[in-house]
Parts: structure tokens; C-alpha cells; sequence
């Protein structure tokens, strides 16, 4: 659950014509870096015009996450995601996006979970390779919902011969790591 204000709302952040952002719940002025930080740290916040009282919450966030592919040393958004993402715009499918990347968010998160989870009880099984196998059907399956002809034919023997290849490899990995923290 999102950190708010003593009475519950989020904290309000004016962002003035001269670019400047105004926390009003520690009256400073602050940075995109620092609200990036309270996002981390799941403080709710909404940013608004100063001049205007729009909501540009999602424009700022947008800018947050532009400022960190373009200055961090790892880019998480691949080109492929963006040109997806970018084609998407205009499409009759653009309604949907916002509640299926909302729904792999939220499912990605709760995987986080699990594993973190599964791994502070020891757990012998490997959960790498039931998450992974559960995020592949997953993604199959709103693709095939999503584009019309996604389908794809069953897994060839080599194509099998590999993805068993991996599960050794995970579950040696998975070893490894019990043993690293016994």
C-alpha cells in the first residue's frame, strides 16, 4: 500500500512554468530524481500545474522513466518493446494496453513475490523454471487473445531437447544457490 499523507491523500507535488516541482507536504522544491525516489519507496503522490490544476501525474512519470533510459547504465524498455509499444498508438487494440501491461505488472510483481519467498524458505523445488513456464503461458495466452493468428505449432524435438537443457541448467543454478546459502 502506497504512503500517503497524514489524512490520506497523496502528497501534492505543483510543477511551476519555470520547470520546477514544489512538494507541498515538506514545502521544497525537489527533483524528477527525487520523485523517482519516493516512487521506490511507494509514496503516493499527484503531480499538478501549478497554474492550470491539471493532473500531469502521468506526464511526469512518463519523463521519469524517459530521464532514466536515457541516463542509466542498463536500459530495462528493449527497442522491439518500444516499437511495439510505439505501434500501438491508433490501433484499435490501443484501449486494452493500458489494462493488460497494468495485469503483467501486477503479475510480475506477485512472481517477485514468490520467489523472494521461495527462496527465504529454501525451497528444494526450483521456482525459476515454474515462474518462467507460467509467465510463457501467460504471455501465449494474451497473445493469442490480442492477435489474431499468434498461435503457435507445438514445440519441435529440438526445441524440446533445449528448453530441457535449461531446466538442468536452472536447477543446477538452483543447487548452487542452496548450497551458497547453507
Amino acid at each position: 500500500m502506497a504512503k500517503r499523507t497524514a489524512e490520506g491523500e497523496p502528497i501534492t507535488i505543483k510543477k511551476y512554468a519555470n520547470r520546477r516541482l514544489y512538494n507541498t507536504d515538506t514545502s521544497s522544491y525537489i527533483t524528477l530524481d527525487d520523485l523517482a525516489k519516493m516512487v521506490r519507496e511507494n509514496v503516493d503522490f499527484q503531480v499538478l500545474d501549478a497554474k492550470s490544476g491539471d493532473d500531469i501525474t502521468h506526464t511526469i512519470l512518463t519523463q521519469i522513466i524517459v530521464e532514466e533510459e536515457s541516463h542509466g547504465s542498463q536500459q530495462m524498455l528493449p527497442v522491439s518493446f518500444l516499437r511495439d509499444l510505439i505501434s500501438m498508438y491508433g490501433n484499435s487494440m490501443q484501449s486494452m494496453m493500458p489494462s493488460y501491461l497494468e495485469a503483467s505488472m501486477a503479475n510480475f510483481r506477485k512472481n517477485r513475490e514468490q520467489l523472494q519467498a521461495a527462496f527465504a524458505k529454501g525451497i528444494e523445488a526450483n521456482p525459476l523454471a515454474k515462474m518462467a513456464e507460467a509467465n510463457f503461458k501467460m504471455m501465449q495466452n494474451a497473445a493469442e487473445a490480442l492477435i489474431p493468428g499468434a498461435r503457435k505449432s507445438p514445440a519441435k524435438p529440438d526445441q524440446a531437447d533445449e528448453l530441457a537443457e535449461m531446466r538442468k541448467q536452472m536447477a543446477a543454478m538452483q543447487k548452487k544457490l542452496d548450497e551458497l546459502g547453507k
